[in-house]
């Protein structure tokens, strides 16, 4: 299915403003090398997640840039999306064992959008594992002329590849075919025979859930899920997933409103590729127990000016996940001056730097002490926050990621790539943090 409902062109000078003209006149070099070139993207749902939140605003803007660009989702039937909500745990570190009828499941989708890869596209970006064996339909000849990038949004494990049949040797084969893959983190690299580049996500600062709103809009919301302004708020805005763990966030909170008065928001919502949601979402009531003070959303996906105005009246965000490819609602709380609390996880380390913008934690307790440190210092919370927008500014926003990913295409296209096992990285910031990991390590 071809995704055509997409928002007009944005105005390129908005965000020339919002970038500096150095980075956007960088931006428009690399859409002139690549002029005349067609990308295609293609993930696993319109709505609900990190990876669709991106693809909405990357290619209008890719678009704007004069690139023709299409974005693609693939159609499948629900037992399609637990077979891949099972690959997707066990790429995160889960146990759990891959019947023969759960392969044939997966491999009868990938025949059921056989036709996805349009033939005129030049580069083909297909996102995470649930359109991964769309490669398999590729003749060799359109493999040859195409140049086709698999990206993982998802913190990649140690994914195992001795046996033969098993789904890490299925996985590996599948991505050597592709003539690079981008991932979010060096820490989660796999030892596959593919060129890598690190590039991490991104939000756009224009976009309904990350704009600039309006006071009366924010209080507006709060009142219509009766949300006390008065009282402070602690925010976790994820799908409900396992792995974002709002279990251990509600009893964390417990622990906090011990000593302070608060109310905590939990904002979720709910894709169609994660069927595990609505039991997720079934622990969750259970363990808030009906509490007044803990405001549990389950919204549509297309919520964004809510979840807005929601983050912007909090005074602590919290992502305090187990799990996490990158965290881009840790992105959108410090664009928002909001100090984070959250897992020292995936690709979140990237963003927070401990006692600077935010606080790494890896318990409930640690969760609980920071989130009541922030509350009883507001001037650090403001302190923080003011630090963490200009840090998204310079690293985590639309511009940083449409630059990144221009220069890997132009380096696919171009021929620039000749290692196999090479691994690329333009973003200066993870640069720097891996550096710093290395010097520390010796």
């Amino acid at each position: 299915m071809i995704v055509t409902d997409l928002p007009g062109y944005p105005s390129l000078r908005e965000y020339q403003r919002i970038a500096g003209t150095k980075q956007f006149s960088a931006i428009e070099e690399l859409a002139g090398r690549l002029s005349g070139v067609r990308i295609q993207e293609i993930n696993s749902t319109r709505y609900g997640g990190g990876v669709s939140e991106i693809l909405i605003s990357y290619v209008p803007f890719l678009n704007a840039l004069g690139l023709d660009t299409t974005w693609s989702v693939m159609e499948a039937e629900p037992a399609f999306f637990d077979v891949t909500k099972t690959l997707h745990n066990f790429l995160q570190g889960r146990g759990g064992g891959f019947s023969p009828e759960m392969i044939e499941t997966y491999w009868e989708a990938q025949r059921q959008n056989e036709g996805l890869i349009e033939d005129d596209s030049d580069v083909v970006t297909i996102h995470d594992p649930q359109p991964l064996g769309l490669v398999e339909f590729l003749t060799n000849r359109e493999l040859e002329r195409k140049r086709l990038l698999w990206r993982c949004h998802v913190q990649l494990e140690t994914v195992p590849t001795t046996t033969v049949g098993s789904i890490g040797n299925i996985l590996r084969r599948l991505v050597e075919k592709y003539h690079a893959g981008i991932f979010s983190s060096f820490q989660y690299l796999p030892l596959w025979n593919v060129p890598s580049f690190i590039i991490p996500p991104f939000i756009d600062p224009l976009s309904e859930k990350n704009r600039d709103l309006p006071v009366s809009e924010i209080d507006a919301t709060l009142a219509k899920y009766g949300i006390d302004p008065e009282k402070p708020i602690v925010t976790q805005v994820s799908r409900y997933d396992a792995f974002k763990d709002p279990v251990g966030v509600i009893q964390a909170f417990k622990m906090v409103r011990r000593k302070i008065p608060c109310q905590l928001v939990l904002v979720g919502g709910r894709a169609c590729d994660d069927p595990e949601c609505f039991i997720v979402l079934r622990e969750v009531r259970e363990t808030a127990e009906d509490d007044p003070d803990i405001h549990i959303l389950d919204l549509p996906p297309d919520s964004h000016r809510e979840i807005n105005a929601i983050q912007r009246a909090s005074d602590v965000i919290v992502q305090k996940s187990i799990k996490e490819g990158f965290g881009l609602t840790v992105t959108e709380g410090l664009w928002k001056e909001k100090p984070v609390v959250a897992g020292s996880v995936g690709g979140i380390p990237l963003q927070i730097r401990d006692g600077w913008n935010g606080y790494l934690v890896s318990t409930i307790r640690e969760t609980a002490d920071q989130i009541l440190h922030l509350l009883r210092n507001p001037e650090l919370a403001h302190e923080m926050g003011a630090r963490g927008r200009e840090f998204v500014r310079e690293y985590y926003l639309l511009t940083r990621g449409v630059q990144d990913h221009l220069t890997a295409i132009d380096q696919v296209v171009n021929g620039r790539i000749t290692a196999r096992d090479s691994v690329i990285c333009y973003h200066p910031q993870v640069v720097t943090t891996r550096m710093a990991g290395c010097a520390a390590r010796h």
